[in-house]
């Protein structure tokens, strides 16, 4: 049994290492750029990186906290931790940098300062394009493993992963290089035209690109904060998981839950093999709950007895089968009866 996340739990504190390291390179650089320039574009692009960095200590954080072993006030483990911390780093771009980025723009737009020395911005803006691409590399690697697993392109599995910090660290590197490419044709624009406006737009088409980026984030957390099920593909493994062992005979309800990054929490209602007695019943469902728990991916799992009358649980994938099993019967019939 696999959460489909399985290789992006690998690596990801160093994805978040290697961003905090680029970052921070990063935001000094554009800060000392934006002081001798005066261009407005990249004072936008040094409060993004500033806000970037912060956010990476705040998924560091989340990494370690969700990492905590369940105990007696939490037996589902701190795994939510991860969310929560990953939703204040989104809430920390769209304060610090979205609303820097944008406040400045509009700033300039009324008061416009001459921008000079538009040689030394192409080149920091080159150096922090060059350091983000590095980090949004390993990032990719990472979201590129996980979706070739699950059997999803790497953007979408990036977005739906149950793990926030590779979600965020992945969302913010790509914000980060689009970023620098507005920031760019935003000085490149002043500097041609003389006009200031274009690159007040940029500071502005910068921070409205990390408040999409934020809010989108900020939905991504929320969702597994509340409880979000696996996809489809992972609840028909689960399922066929549970109808392969000898002791269950059909299932009758299953409920799967993220209660942290790469773990479910696992319900369901299982039929036993046989009329045993009620004390071996009840020895077999926590002899498989067990043995499910053994599982580095289930947190914990509760499996109760199902009622007669209720309807039997059958894969996807099973189904299908056994459709095309009988489609060559039924062409025969219909063959037959004409």
């Amino acid at each position: 049994m696999s959460t489909n996340d399985g290789k992006a739990s690998a690596g990801g504190s160093l994805t978040v290492m290697v961003a905090l390291g680029a970052n921070l390179l990063v935001a000094v650089a554009k800060t000392i750029a934006s002081a001798i320039t005066g261009s407005a574009s990249m004072v936008a692009e040094a409060a993004h990186s500033w806000a970037d960095f912060g956010n990476e200590i705040f998924l560091l954080v989340a990494d370690r906290r969700s990492a905590k072993q369940r105990d007696d006030p939490h037996p589902l483990a701190y795994g939510r931790e991860a969310y929560i911390w990953s939703m204040i780093a989104a809430f920390g771009i769209f304060m610090a940098g979205a609303v820097v980025s944008v406040a400045h723009g509009i700033q300039e737009l009324f008061s416009p300062e001459d921008a000079t020395n538009f040689a030394i911005a192409y080149v920091v803006l080159a150096v922090s394009f060059v350091l983000e691409s590095f980090s949004f590399a390993q990032a990719f690697r990472q979201a590129h493993a996980g979706g070739k697993e699950r059997g999803t392109s790497t953007g979408y599995f990036a977005l739906t992963s149950s793990y926030a910090t590779l979600r965020a660290v992945f969302a913010e590197d790509a914000a980060a290089l689009i970023g620098l490419v507005i920031a760019f044709f935003g000085i490149l624009l002043h500097q041609v035209t003389g006009l200031a406006v274009f690159d007040s737009l940029g500071s502005i088409m910068v921070g409205v690109l990390l408040a999409i980026v934020a809010v989108v984030l900020i939905d991504r957390n929320r969702r597994f904060l509340v409880g979000e099920i696996p996809d489809s593909a992972l609840r028909d493994d689960v399922l066929a998981d549970l109808l392969d062992r000898p002791e269950i005979d059909r299932v009758t309800y299953l409920h799967l839950e993220f209660v942290g990054p790469g773990r479910v929490f696992l319900v369901a209602a299982v039929d036993i093999v046989g009329n045993d007695t009620e004390v071996h019943v009840a020895t077999a469902l926590r002899r498989v709950e067990s043995d499910l728990e053994l599982n580095e991916h289930v947190e914990e799992a509760i499996l109760t007895l199902a009622v007669p009358e209720e309807p039997s649980l059958v894969p996807a994938q099973r189904k299908r089968q056994a459709s095309d099993d009988s489609s060559p019967d039924d062409t025969t019939a219909n063959a037959s009866e004409t």
